[in-house]
């Protein structure tokens, strides 16, 4: 059953009884916006990932609206209180640490429960790393798939991989500085060497950002580090990488030498086609190199 809302039923700017997801900024204070700040000091409650470091935001902006926790760890808890302070014509404003609410974030499980219980939820357009990554990064913009987080135990991220290996469209990333140097070299296990972007420290002055294939990329962070929160923007799959997808097994009737070849014809080289050969046919790398040079 379709269920209707209208935002500004009366064409105030805000309402009582709603829940406002209000993007905060991902580093450069400059870019929140006037409408969250109103809405931030005339709510009746934030609601905030982090209390702390929400204070802080509220301090440079003097706003003197009390503040409650909402995270991972207490958002079974806390989600009946802000239900019930919305039923009583309540206005709560919904923060994260940084960005949009609810993009890999506790919020979204708030929003799903306010939605079920048909009550309103506005969201208030702002800052996101994501996109601010993508247009940034030089790669297609036409069609775009937010992957986030990825698993960080080795098979299920494999495993996640697999099911985006096929994808056209441009991939996003987020991850953690410490996990980059690792996933990385599994993207490039999994997708192969696709042009990518790295960005890290957005807004902020440090900012920094990494045009380059994924074994480059790859190499650079294992050489130089990296810090700060990362965005991780990887080039979608090719038309050629789809149509072996769809033909899993076009190599059956080709040799080990032919198949290394066929790779080699369309450009790859040597070491990324018999890479490759051993991937598809799960076979040791250390194998097909032998017998691919043997009858060289």
């Amino acid at each position: 059953m379709i269920k209707e809302q209208r935002s500004f039923p009366k064409q105030t700017e805000l309402q009582g009884g709603a829940l406002y997801l209000v993007p905060t900024p991902i580093g450069n204070l400059q870019d929140i916006t006037f409408r969250a700040v109103e809405t931030l000091k005339v709510a009746d409650v934030i609601a905030a990932e982090d209390t702390r470091h929400t204070k802080k935001l509220c301090h440079v902006f003097e706003i003197e609206t009390p503040l409650i926790s909402y995270h991972e760890h207490n958002k079974q808890e806390r989600e009946q209180e802000l239900v019930n302070r919305v039923k009583r014509g309540e206005t709560v404003a919904l923060v994260s640490d940084a960005g949009m609410p609810a993009i890999s974030d506790p919020g979204a499980d708030l929003v799903k429960r306010f939605t079920e219980e048909g009550l309103t939820v506005i969201s208030l357009p702002g800052a996101n790393a994501a996109v601010t990554a993508l247009v940034t990064s030089g790669l297609s913009t036409d069609s775009f798939t937010f992957v986030g987080f990825l698993a960080r135990h080795k098979k299920q991220r494999r495993d996640q991989l697999e099911l985006w290996r096929g994808t056209p469209s441009t991939l996003i990333f987020y991850e953690a500085p410490h996990r980059l140097k690792e996933m990385l070299k599994a993207l490039e296990d999994e997708l192969g060497n696709r042009q990518a972007a790295l960005c890290r420290e957005l807004t902020k002055q440090y900012e920094t950002i990494l045009r380059g294939t994924v074994h480059e990329l790859h190499a650079w962070v294992d050489e130089q580090g990296v810090k700060g929160e990362c965005v991780l923007i990887v080039e979608g799959a090719s038309e050629d990488e789809r149509l072996a997808l769809e033909d899993v097994h076009w190599w059956e009737e080709l040799t080990l030498e032919g198949h290394v070849k066929a790779y080699i014809d369309k450009g790859q080289p040597s070491k990324e086609a018999i890479k490759q050969v051993a991937k598809e046919r799960k076979m040791p790398k250390r194998d097909v190199y032998q017998a691919f040079h043997v009858n060289e």
